[in-house]
């Protein structure tokens, strides 16, 4: 089966992780900021005060601040169709609460777009991604207040405007279903629980967090109205973390436990973004969670406006549940789960799974009927510099081969699958653990975990690869 004509191929990123400049053009810190580099066994710490000292790989990334020209000159070689990428928030609104916009931020995205049109690069926007203005985190704890949906809008109409004829397609959140996590308090909502001090250690409140994610609902589905008014051929999308889930059995208890978190992990977000209302099984959930939310009275006429036009998720892997405590875990995965021995697994303990992508591009198609995009996917490795300089990665060129297979299947299922933006397209930092080292691009950046290195861009053997798979339309793999 053969993709659609106009198929978007492309990349993706995030700004926290891939832009730096983080105090030039009049930017304000933002939560990524103030978090230090971590690894795979020590984690991330938040500093609500600025170390002396203490490395913040948000701070530099890869500068796309200062290399954006060559950075979209590389994805144009290899033939991109869609560049997913996400404007900094404390850009455009150094404090998250100003009155008026940082037109020096304002005038950079105007750049980017400008050269992303010179080579007829399609731009995916992402409005929030895991960059709350550390300034709403100080005033209001982040998303936890309802104040915060009010200087959303006004970020969301002030970029609506300022971008109308640049961008056509938006998200509204990243991964916004990372708030029925811990781990999403701070990373996407801007919430720091009195005592935390690490990214992912156990203080945590999920009351809090999905109350904040109320608030996101109900911005998210106000911003799909305001951005229609503003301009009516605007696409505007949901974006999810999405965690394909499996039973470990056949065992009833597995099969129900697994479908309980498939519900839980990434229905609810789902269906309140395409539907426009909380699915039935959330109701019994909250009861049993202790969690009581407040709702305006307009609440539910706001989501039901709101629902979006699109649904965009990002898939790395498969989970298993098992309802027997006594089945081994599986090692790096943030998500749980436990280990599947059908599956190999990452560097970093990630087990891959591409059928699982078929799978969850039908369940998904099946339950909303929306064009759906896969706007991230891809392989955190360590790459070797050989030599003469060249990085030979079959590795990622073999894990995104297998995954484009199964999205072709899934086409020829019958799934309206519209886009596809593979993640970190350019090296970029890890937003769980600030390495480098864990790298996934196209393009090699040099950089290490210190952050020492001239940022100079080397093609990987998956750039020239993917550029075949472009210019064939994923005939050629």
């Amino acid at each position: 089966m053969k993709m659609r004509d106009g198929f978007f191929w492309g990349g993706a990123t995030a700004a926290n992780q891939f832009e730096g400049g983080w105090n030039q053009g009049g930017k304000g810190p933002s939560t990524s900021d103030m978090m230090t580099g971590g690894t795979h066994t020590t984690p991330r710490r938040i500093t609500p005060v600025l170390e002396e000292g203490t490395y913040y790989p948000s701070h530099e990334a890869v500068d796309f601040y200062g290399h954006y020209k060559e950075d979209i000159t590389l994805m144009a070689e290899m033939g991109f169709k869609m560049f997913r990428m996400s404007i900094n928030w404390s850009r455009i609104y150094p404090s998250g609460y100003d009155q008026e916009p940082n037109e020096e931020g304002l005038k950079f995205y105007d750049d980017v777009f400008a050269e992303l049109k010179k080579h007829n690069i399609e731009p995916l926007v992402t409005i929030s991604h895991y960059e709350t203005p550390f300034g709403l985190t100080e005033k209001y704890n982040g998303w936890a207040s309802r104040d915060v949906i009010d200087h959303f809008l006004r970020y969301c109409d002030t970029i609506f405007n300022r971008y109308k004829n640049q961008v056509k397609y938006w998200l509204t959140f990243n991964e916004i279903n990372c708030l029925t996590m811990p781990l999403g308090a701070y990373m996407a909502a801007g919430i720091l629980f009195e005592g935390k001090t690490e990214l992912t250690d156990g203080v945590d409140s999920p009351q809090t967090r999905f109350q904040a994610l109320h608030h996101q609902f109900v911005a998210s589905a106000k911003a799909v109205k305001l951005g229609h008014s503003i301009n009516p051929d605007f696409q505007i999308g949901c974006m999810i973390a999405f965690m394909t889930t499996y039973p470990n059995t056949c065992n009833p208890n597995d099969i129900v436990l697994a479908q309980k978190k498939d519900q839980i992990s990434n229905m609810i977000c789902g269906d309140v973004q395409v539907r426009g209302a909380y699915p039935g099984f959330a109701k019994r959930f909250f009861e049993e969670q202790g969690i009581k939310l407040e709702l305006h009275p307009e609440d539910e006429q706001t989501l039901k406006e709101g629902t979006v036009d699109f649904y965009s998720f990002s898939y790395y892997m498969s989970i298993v549940e098992s309802a027997d405590p006594a089945v081994e875990k599986v090692g790096g995965n943030l998500l749980g789960g436990v280990k599947n021995p059908y599956l190999e697994a990452s560097d970093w303990g990630w087990q891959i799974d591409p059928q699982g992508l078929r799978y969850t591009l039908n369940h998904l198609y099946d339950r909303y009927q929306l064009p759906l995009m896969v706007v991230e996917n891809g392989l955190g490795a360590v790459d070797v510099v050989e030599e003469d300089g060249s990085i030979n990665d079959d590795y990622r060129i073999n894990y995104l081969r297998d995954h484009i297979v199964q999205m072709k299947e899934a086409v020829a299922d019958g799934v309206d699958l519209i886009a596809y933006t593979m993640w970190g397209c350019i090296d970029l930092v890890s937003a769980s653990t600030g390495e480098m080292k864990k790298r996934y691009g196209f393009i090699h950046v040099n950089k290490d975990n210190d952050g020492n290195g001239d940022l100079s861009r080397t093609p990987k053997k998956s750039f020239y690869w993917y550029k075949d798979v472009i210019a064939s339309n994923g005939e050629q793999l």
